[in-house]
Order: C-alpha cells, then structure tokens, then sequence
C-alpha cells in the first residue's frame, strides 16, 4: 500500500546555482547532496519543517539525459514552461516581501484569488511555483 509521497524532481540548469537559491533566498534545508558511482549527483532539499518530502534539483545535462531531451527541458526551462509546484505561507504578502528583498523574482505579485492569495514566483532556473496563502489561514 502506497503510504505518502515522499520524493518529487524539479530540473534546473545548474545544481550548485539551485542549491544556493533553494538555501538562501527560499530557506529550504539542504537533506541529501551525495555523488553516486555513476556520477550523479544525488541533491535534495526541503521547506523547513517538511523533511518528509524531498525535491530532488535534477541537472538537466546529468549522465543519464540524453542530449537531445536535455536541449529540449533546457529550453522549456528558460522560456519559463515548467513548473506549478505550490509553496504553502501562512502570510503571502509578507513572504512576498521577505523573497523580494532577497532578490527572488516574481511574476506576479500577491493577490487575491478564490482559494486565498497567491503570489508566482520563479527560481533561477525557470521553473516557477504558485505561493499560497490558503483561504482561512
């Protein structure tokens, strides 16, 4: 029986840049940076206060991408076409601010919506996250 999800992957375009994003701009908890015999890189990070999911930060070109698919995610990355994660604040707008301060950009700025306030933001690989601030929270 399938009890919870504890791993999700996210490609970026450099791990090293992507740990340093997810580190100090975002506040995220680095739980695994490991080399496998292979050669890949094995680098995981968490929210604070969620070590039981994971994001793995996937090198698009890693030993096991074959080139044309990594020129293919390496486009989609940097044209801003994947994504849509969402990133749960109790606060949106101060969170906002905090991230902006801290140089995180934004495509679009807090506001209201039917399921509480959402602010879009974008990491430095190009995948982009919808940060919530659900309704009654």
């Amino acid at each position: 029986m399938i009890q919870r999800l504890s791993h999700v992957s996210l490609y970026v375009l450099d791990q090293d840049a992507a740990r340093d994003f997810y580190v100090n701009q975002l506040g995220f908890d680095v739980r695994m940076d490991e080399k496998m015999a292979t050669g890949f890189r094995w680098l995981t990070v968490s929210p604070k206060g969620q070590p039981d999911l994971q994001i793995i930060l996937i090198k698009v070109d890693g030993p096991n991408m074959q080139p044309d698919v990594a020129a293919t995610l390496r486009e989609l990355l940097t044209q801003g076409n994947l994504g849509g994660l969402v990133l749960q604040t109790s606060d949106c707008r101060k969170t906002y601010e905090e991230l902006k301060r801290k140089g995180v950009e934004f495509l679009s700025p807090p506001k209201e919506q039917f399921y509480g306030i959402e602010a879009v933001l974008k990491d430095n690989s190009g995948n982009w996250f919808s940060m919530t601030e659900p309704k009654g929270a």
